[in-house]
């Protein structure tokens, strides 16, 4: 397995990026968030890889951050998702962005991303929830610590979570924790 390479680059055609390292190129495909932030072509670069091989390829992956590839190795593991569509949602939105989306469930987010419909965003919802977080470098306010608080209180109360995260959805932002889970609670025995 190829896990980082750090070499020379020496050209960028989106999404695919070539690094030279000691005479040997390699084409790496890359997201758009990691393609935006590389530097100008004859620049030392470092990039973390993903490498799949296939019968008829060998097939490089980079990434900025070590985040960004763990997300991306869970993505490739939902049922549905290759790698060309999982650089498309890293490139639609950051790893943050994404376990916000999938801790507070919204697949509206995802189907904003261009490949992904409706089923594929509820689908990847599923097998993904607690998949994404400190364990990959998500930072640890992707989702605000009250709403995280409340979403905690109300699933001890014995709401489920999904119930939970409909109700935590009507609340305003920025409310504190008892008074979110006072209007989550109404919210819930309406």
């Amino acid at each position: 397995m190829i896990g980082r390479i750090t070499g020379i680059l020496i050209e960028k055609t989106p999404p695919v990026v070539c690094v030279d390292v000691n005479g040997v190129g390699y084409e790496i495909d890359v997201p758009m968030s990691t393609l935006y932030a590389l530097p100008e072509n004859g620049a030392r670069v470092t990039l973390f890889t993903h490498l799949v091989v296939r019968e008829d390829a060998h097939l490089l992956y980079g990434f900025g951050t070590a985040s960004e590839r763990a997300a991306f190795r869970e993505l490739v593991k939902v049922s549905g998702i290759g790698a060309r569509t999982a650089l498309a949602v890293l490139s639609g939105m950051s790893v943050a962005e994404l376990a916000q989306a999938i801790t507070l469930q919204e697949s509206g987010r995802l189907t904003r991303v261009p490949g992904i419909g409706k089923k594929t965003a509820e689908r990847l919802l599923l097998e993904m929830r607690g998949k994404l977080g400190a364990d990959i470098g998500a930072t640890p306010h992707a989702v605000p610590d009250s709403q995280s608080d409340i979403l905690n209180a109300l699933v001890a109360l014995g709401y489920s979570e999904k119930e939970s995260l409909a109700a935590l959805k009507t609340l305003p932002e920025g409310i504190s924790v008892s008074d979110g889970i006072r209007q989550a609670l109404k919210a819930l025995a309406r």
